[in-house]
């Protein structure tokens, strides 16, 4: 090991350095925390979402919703209400399609769903920030949540991540 170190440059010592320090505290680095998602996957994935219910339809995005993968893994999965604030997709508990949540407040009593549809409806999308039942921990958590407005639709598409 000796004869490569004495190789190695002494800056080539420092990157290395500097990598291993970086995978240590990143988050995309350090070993738990690889899977955790990042604010901007739930917007990359909420923004496919919407895509590809435009391209196919609710009903044909919702099968895709609901099967592991691309749009449903570890925390991530792909909600999508209507402007009454009635599922019309919901992966963790595909019963409740077709209730309505419009009344469902965070535990500070912050109506969420209401924001969700206010910002849908005014902006077309963005950030909405409450605190949540976190399945993982079982503790009250931060969520933030990215939702985009489907064109030309009265639907809603939106993808949340604990903090």
């Amino acid at each position: 090991m000796r004869a490569v170190v004495r190789l190695l440059p002494a800056r080539s010592l420092w990157v290395l350095l500097a990598a291993a320090l970086f995978a240590t505290v990143h988050p995309a680095g350090a070993g738990a925390q690889m899977n955790k998602p990042m604010q901007v996957q739930a917007r990359e994935i909420t923004l496919k979402a919407v895509d590809l219910i435009v391209a196919k339809g609710l009903d044909a995005a919702a099968e895709e919703f609901n099967r592991d993968g691309e749009f449903k893994y570890g925390e991530i999965y792909v909600n999508v209400i209507d402007f009454a604030g009635v599922w019309k997709v919901y992966p963790p508990r595909p019963a409740g399609v077709g209730m309505s949540v419009i009344n469902v407040k965070d535990p500070d009593g912050r109506d969420i769903v209401r924001d969700i549809l206010s910002v849908a409806r005014d902006s077309g999308e963005g950030w909405v920030e409450y605190r949540w039942l976190n399945p993982a921990s079982n503790r009250i958590e931060p969520k933030v949540t990215f939702l985009k407005r489907v064109p030309g639709q009265e639907l809603v598409a939106y993808v949340g991540i604990y903090r």
